[in-house]
C-alpha cells in the first residue's frame, strides 16, 4: 500500500538531528531566536503533527509559535547566612512540562481562542519551541464545521488536558455502561409482561 506525504514528513521529523532536516533546522533557530517568544505564524512548520490535532488551514484557526526557557528553575542566592546546601537555589524542577507552559502562554496572548494542541519543533541550548494550534470558537466558519461542534456553544475554561480526560471518560463510558443499561431494560421489560 502506498504511504501518504503525512508519513514521509513524519520519518523526517523522528530524527531531526539527523539528516537534511538539521541543517535547515539550525539556521530556522538562529532566526527564532531573535524573534518574540510568541509569533504567529501563516501555516505550520510541521504539517503532519498539526494535521493531527485539527488543524485546518480556515480561518477561525491559527497557529502560534511559543519559546520557552529550558532547564530548572533556579531561584535567586541568597546574598549570606546559610552553608551551600542550604541556600535552596538547585533542585526547583517545575511541576509542569514545557510543552503546557507553552499552550498556557499562548492562551493567555489570545484570550478569545481555544487550545487544540502543541507539538515540539526544535531546541537550542537555552530554549524550546512549541507550535500551539489555537481556534477561535465564535467564528462563522468554526461554528459550521461540524469536526468543531463539540467546542461550539460550551464554556470554555483553559483546563484542555482536564476536559480531553473528561471527553475520554464519557466516550468509553458510553461505549461500555449504555449497552447494559439497555440490556437491563430490555430484561426488566420482558419480565414484567
Amino acid at each position: 500500500m502506498a504511504k501518504s506525504f503525512y508519513y514521509y514528513l513524519g520519518q523526517i521529523w523522528k530524527r531531526p538531528s539527523k539528516g537534511l532536516i538539521s541543517l535547515i533546522l539550525r539556521q530556522r533557530l538562529i532566526k527564532w531566536r531573535r524573534d518574540p517568544a510568541i509569533v504567529r505564524l501563516e501555516k505550520p512548520t510541521r504539517v503532519d503533527k498539526a494535521r493531527k490535532y485539527g488543524y485546518k488551514a480556515k480561518q477561525g484557526i491559527i497557529v502560534v509559535r511559543v519559546r520557552v526557557r529550558k532547564g530548572p528553575m533556579n531561584k535567586p542566592r541568597p546574598k549570606c547566612g546559610r552553608r551551600p546546601k542550604r541556600m535552596g537555589v538547585y533542585g526547583h524542577t517545575t511541576k509542569k512540562s514545557l510543552q503546557l507552559i507553552a499552550e498556557e502562554r499562548a492562551a493567555r496572548k489570545y484570550p478569545n481562542m481555544e487550545v487544540l494542541g502543541s507539538y515540539w519543533v526544535g531546541e537550542d541550548g537555552l530554549y524550546k519551541y512549541f507550535e500551539v494550534i489555537l481556534v477561535d470558537p465564535h467564528h462563522p466558519a468554526i461554528k459550521n464545521d461540524p469536526d468543531f461542534a463539540w467546542l461550539v456553544g460550551r464554556y470554555i475554561d483553559r483546563r484542555r488536558r482536564l476536559r480531553q480526560k473528561q471527553k475520554a471518560t464519557i466516550e468509553r463510558l458510553r461505549k461500555t455502561l449504555l449497552p447494559k443499561l439497555e440490556q437491563q431494560a430490555t430484561q426488566k421489560t420482558s419480565t414484567q409482561s
